[in-house]
């Protein structure tokens, strides 16, 4: 059931195929934002290192939590964060690998499960969450 008005955010971290990288971000659209991923579409630290595998994600109601999260989360050293993985996903598996059949990111998850979204729909619009460091 989808309200209307109500937001939801991610704080996900991805991995590149070998788990030597971690890179931990937030959004408001985990679908998407791993589709963006995935695809290569976001210059930067991803890219560079190919962090294509969602490995881990929360779900908040407020974005100020989900920030402050993603702060905690990136002050930590690799042990905890590979610790933080390894509770809910100990085969550092890639949690949307099971999204891959789909051509465009529809809704975020609440789940690991597969979205149930129109694969022939448009992208979702970029709302990402852009912050300054």
């Amino acid at each position: 059931m989808c309200i209307v008005g109500y937001k939801q955010y991610f704080v996900y971290m991805m991995a590149n195929p070998r788990k030597t990288v971690l890179y931990t971000g937030v959004t408001n659209s985990l679908e998407r934002r791993v589709w963006e991923h995935k695809q290569k579409l976001i210059s930067g630290f991803t890219k560079k290192y190919n962090c294509e595998w969602l490995v881990h994600f929360e779900v908040f109601d407020g974005i100020e939590q989900a920030i402050a999260r993603e702060k905690q989360i990136k002050g930590w050293i690799r042990a905890k964060k590979n610790e933080l993985v390894g509770l809910q996903n100990p085969e550092w598996r890639d949690l949307a690998a099971e999204w891959g059949a789909r051509q465009t990111p529809g809704p975020s998850p609440r789940s690991a499960a597969p979205p149930t979204t129109n694969p022939a729909a448009p992208p979702a619009q970029d709302d990402t969450i852009r912050k300054k460091t």
